[in-house]
């Protein structure tokens, strides 16, 4: 599905005439899936500026809620993916898994935490970049179905669309859970209100990036950003011996296999999408 592109107003001054061409051009976001421990964050920092360039990407968002040896994220780490080329970060379950983090989350200005949090929860329950002249919102929420209990996804990002209208030109909706049905009832409910909904949490990509018919690019789960040569990033003797037995151990973040799994989504001047590609870039072992 294409349509209408985003147009931007560029002025030449040649021999002190001023000129004003109107120019045809997509804003292209990059999302990348769950950053897992040091050997997704590692790869990122390899190849992210490199695929930037390469895809003329304007703005990138990356999950990053296992940044931190698979579970959680730092204040240090949050400025190493920044560094990496990454202008955004989302949060999931993991949160506040680091010790502290709650007292450093405020601090930090383009690092966002599930919106359906309580809403005594410190942190931005959203973000609003500005790239290439366009305002783009970013929110995250988590499931409920297999998870934690938490406020309803539906109707928080509902409060939070709602508090964005007539403020920026594009919103990303992100929903990190575990239920398929849910993440799909989700991007159902959300179709022409957001550019995208995109899935994450269970760390494998799924086959079935669309555009849905109101002009909302959708996919299950974008993946992870780590290694695949493990059980959804973890070391896999442990984690097979733990079904095995029950018995409790340690789960290591595997080393093999490393890629970056993202999506590609090119929004245009309505404010949703009119693409939407997944980009799987690896291998390194």
């Amino acid at each position: 599905m294409r349509r209408s592109k985003l147009r931007f107003r560029v002025i030449f001054i040649v021999a002190d005439r001023m000129t004003e061409v109107i120019t045809d051009r997509v804003l292209k976001v990059l999302f990348v899936g769950d950053i897992v421990g040091r050997p997704g964050r590692t790869w990122l920092k390899e190849c992210l500026g490199a695929l930037r360039e390469e895809l003329e990407i304007d703005l990138v968002i990356a999950n990053a809620e296992n940044a931190a040896a698979g579970a959680g994220i730092t204040t240090s780490l949050v400025q190493e993916i920044q560094a990496a080329g990454v202008d955004g970060i989302t949060l999931g379950d993991h949160v506040w898994d680091q010790r502290g983090f709650e007292k450093e989350i405020d601090r930090l200005e383009r690092v966002c935490r599930p919106a359906n949090l309580d809403p005594v929860c410190p942190g931005r329950d959203h973000l609003v970049i500005e790239t290439k002249g366009q305002r783009v919102a970013v929110f995250t929420v988590l499931g409920r179905n297999f998870m934690k209990p938490r406020d309803c996804p539906f109707r928080a990002a509902d409060r939070v669309i709602q508090s964005l209208d007539g403020q920026v030109d594009a919103i990303l909706a992100e929903i990190h859970a575990e239920a398929t049905s849910e993440k799909v009832a989700f991007g159902r409910y959300l179709e022409g209100r957001v550019a995208a909904v995109l899935g994450t949490h269970t760390h494998v990509p799924t086959a079935d990036a669309a555009i849905l018919p109101k002009g909302t690019a959708y996919i299950t789960d974008v993946g992870m950003t780590g290694p695949y040569d493990s059980v959804i990033g973890r070391d896999v003797a442990p984690v097979v011996s733990g079904f095995l037995d029950g018995l409790p151990r340690r789960f290591s973040v595997a080393k093999d296999d490393v890629r970056l799994s993202a999506v590609l989504i090119e929004i245009d001047s309505s404010g949703l999408a009119q693409d939407i590609r997944l980009i799987v870039k690896g291998v390194m072992s």
